[in-house]
């Protein structure tokens, strides 16, 4: 393994992968570094950072459905979709929780909870595009 790679990588499936690269640029701030696409254009191989961390994005097959394409058609889906907490999903810390809520938020991001401070920091709940759950803390 390459050593700047963490030793914990999320790796997520998309069903538009080039569309959800672009998305979470511009909604999450993170920053793309390898996007590879097969001669149709599906994403075989994405990469986004987040600070120092790293995710990894593809479009698997064309059979693939994104959680919130599945809840569509799928009772237990929405039932368990139907709580704010991050059921999968990734937590990912950033300097400045409210600031990147309204970024999430004004990109469309489905917003499952608003910014909430404990003792273990300020954090807040969302769905990206596709339905994937994440959460922003602020330590």
């Amino acid at each position: 393994m390459p050593i700047d790679e963490p030793d914990v990588i999320p790796m997520l499936a998309y069903e538009n992968g080039p569309a959800a690269l672009d998305w979470l640029a511009a909604a999450f701030g993170f920053r793309e570094r390898r996007r590879m696409t097969d001669d149709s254009g599906r994403l075989t191989h994405g990469e986004m950072e987040a600070g120092d961390g790293l995710i990894m994005l593809a479009t698997p097959s064309p059979h693939y459905q994104g959680p919130a394409h599945h809840r569509e058609h799928c009772a237990a889906a929405q039932a368990w979709s139907a709580v704010a907490y991050i059921v999968d999903g990734v937590l990912v810390h950033v300097g400045d929780v409210a600031a990147h809520h309204a970024r999430a938020r004004d990109h469309g991001a489905r917003i499952l909870s608003e910014p909430e401070t404990d003792q273990f920091g300020t954090r807040y709940r969302v769905e990206d595009v596709e339905g994937h759950r994440w959460m922003f803390v602020q330590r």
